[in-house]
């Protein structure tokens, strides 16, 4: 059982993952970036981003992600829509395809519903095993024709 659960997990969340990835996978396009060190509108700091170029134009998109990191001057792919350029991401499999938000979230939510599947199923009503016991099974035929 605990097989047939993780198998149907791992094919929901392979799913889920293929086409709700931003920018988009299948429309989107890929471009060598350059890393850089830029100071962050917001806070000010020196943060990592990915510079790439699109139609003459220079975009910059966030390259610091938790468990990964780049020095500068270091050669990334992004993948950007067309349509919005500045809202692209590096291309890779921790930050892109597999988030941390989503891969914990997932697991959390697989062992509560589990957790509560075999809760369920584990204390059965009295009533609802004699009931099973004393069902016959049907009689099938061997050959439908």
């Amino acid at each position: 059982m605990y097989k047939t659960v993780i198998a149907l997990y791992l094919i929901v969340f392979s799913a889920y993952v293929l086409f709700t990835r931003q920018p988009d996978y299948f429309n989107g396009e890929q471009i060598q970036a350059s890393i850089k060190k830029m100071a962050d509108s917001t806070s000010g700091k020196a943060v990592n981003k990915a510079i790439f170029s699109v139609k003459k134009k220079e975009y910059a998109v966030n390259a610091d992600y938790l468990f990964r990191s780049y020095q500068p001057n270091e050669a990334v792919m992004v993948i950007y829509e067309p349509a919005h350029p500045e809202k692209g991401a590096i291309y890779s499999w921790w930050g892109y395809w597999i988030t941390w938000k989503e891969l914990t979230a997932s697991l959390v939510l697989f062992i509560v519903l589990f957790q509560v599947a075999v809760n369920i199923t584990k204390n059965p009503a009295p009533e609802a095993l004699i009931e099973e016991l004393e069902a016959k099974p049907l009689r099938r035929r061997k050959y439908t024709g």
